[in-house]
């Protein structure tokens, strides 16, 4: 049986459509994505109660993918520490191939069943961590013998997939099924598919940091300030949070070098 992420586009004849039908009909395709991720909501939850429940224990989250799929994870795992003041090693993404795969596709690198657990030894993996396989097919044998291997290990597994009752889906405990239908380009799963685990992969990473404690009101107060947009933001912050002048704001946020420890002794600094 065909999977849906390999049926034929609804569209027909796209070599033959004018810049502006082609614009209009991906976007029309693009659309149906939300609502695709909506009614998997019930399960991001389960994964995203999981999670939490393992990294308040000192586990860490890994995220285990090929081609556009592995991109997506490595990029929501390498935004975490900047947005959220989190070490490097709080959310690890890994690919098949290796980091050369991030730009270059590397050759059959994602039929091997055994390299991703191999890739994971490297972090020294411990009891409260977490895998989430990402791939749109459900199939890739990257992403198959990684979860197998963390079951067997007694780790908490997961999945995003775009194909329902996938054999990744079977082996994760919690799966994530994004039932997207046939791509506009047939067969092309960085476009609809791939918008689909982006959106699932902000929901669960932001989700599992607010949960975490790394948000506060729905300030980013333990961003790194790297950069000048950055320190003017956690300025603003500090003014919001403590009624303080910008003069007084750029001081505190001076001296303690982070938004969260400059609002907590914001009352000290005065006196």
């Amino acid at each position: 049986m065909i999977r849906i992420t390999e049926k034929e586009s609804n569209h027909q004849d796209l070599d033959k459509m004018s810049v502006h039908d082609l614009l209009t009909n991906m976007n029309d395709e693009d659309k149906t994505v939300p609502h695709a991720v909506e009614q998997a909501i019930p399960q991001l939850e389960a994964l995203v109660t999981a999670t939490v429940e393992n990294m308040k224990q000192g586990g860490r989250l890994f995220y285990i993918g090929a081609g556009t799929s592995g991109r997506l994870g490595i990029l929501d795992a390498s935004e975490c520490p900047p947005t959220f003041g989190v070490p490097f090693d709080w959310v690890i993404g890994l690919i098949a191939g290796g980091d050369k795969a991030i730009r270059k596709a590397v050759e059959f690198a994602e039929d091997d069943t055994e390299q991703a657990w191999k890739d994971m030894q490297e972090y020294g993996m411990s009891k409260h961590d977490v895998v989430i396989g990402i791939a749109a097919s459900g199939t890739t044998p990257y992403v198959v013998g990684g979860l197998k291997r963390a079951n067997e290990e007694g780790l908490v597994t997961g999945c995003i997939v775009c194909n329902s009752g996938s054999p990744i889906a079977e082996v994760a405990q919690y799966p994530v099924e994004v039932v997207v239908g046939p791509e506009f380009v047939t067969g092309s799963t960085r476009m609809k598919s791939g918008t689909a685990q982006k959106l699932i992969l902000n929901m669960l990473s932001t989700s599992v940091m607010i949960q975490m404690g790394r948000v506060k009101g729905n300030k980013m107060v333990d961003m790194q300030l790297s950069n000048i947009k950055l320190v003017a933001r956690g300025v603003r912050m500090v003014m919001d949070e403590t009624g303080a002048d910008e003069e007084t704001a750029t001081a505190l946020l001076e001296r303690y070098g982070n938004v969260r420890e400059a609002i907590e002794n914001s009352k000290a600094f005065k006196e």
